[in-house]
């Protein structure tokens, strides 16, 4: 049976890439970018993610990975999760002292927000007719509520992983 495409298939469909793309672009620039993983280790502990080598990992492999799974659209709300976890730790350890726009000394929080909510946005509408999920029928069960649902282990790891490893440094009491 010929099943139609959509205006929200289409709209699921340019998302997935809209995100998928600087998820890859991030990673990679992590890993073979300017100072690399040891860089990147070294801003990471910087901003307070102790062991920095290890939070360059796991924000570096989780960005690769979800971006072959949002251009595929499978298993897409728990790709936006992966989204939505690495960009919260962002916000909170870099971003959010900054002001709301980017273009602000040392980076608001505007674009990070943005694609945390597009994330959001994406779980709960899911891989879409065009995309793995839906030629696998795994659709039915991972879009709306339950989507969302999904993405909502981006905030539980974010926050989990932020309460176990994040130690930014005091600021020094001047007198």
């Amino acid at each position: 049976m010929y099943a139609s495409i959509h205006g929200v298939d289409y709209a699921g469909l340019i998302l997935r890439f809209a995100l998928g793309i600087p998820m890859l672009a991030h990673g990679y620039n992590h890993m073979f970018g300017g100072g690399k993983l040891p860089g990147t280790a070294r801003w990471f502990a910087s901003l307070g993610m102790k062991p920095g080598w290890l939070h360059a990992r796991f924000a570096t492999y989780t960005e690769l990975a979800v971006a072959p799974m949002l251009f595929l659209g499978v298993l897409t709300p728990l790709a936006c999760a992966g989204v939505i976890g690495v960009m919260l730790v962002a916000l909170i350890t870099n971003h959010f002292k900054n002001g709301y726009f980017i273009f602000r000394p040392g980076e608001g929080y505007e674009y990070v927000l943005f694609i945390t909510m597009t994330a959001f946005g994406l779980a709960a509408l899911g891989g879409g007719k065009v995309s793995l999920d839906n030629a696998f029928n795994l659709g039915g069960w991972m879009y709306g509520g339950k989507g969302l649902l999904l993405g909502l282990f981006g905030v539980v790891g974010a926050l989990g992983l932020l309460a176990v490893f994040w130690r930014p440094e005091k600021p020094s009491a001047e007198a």
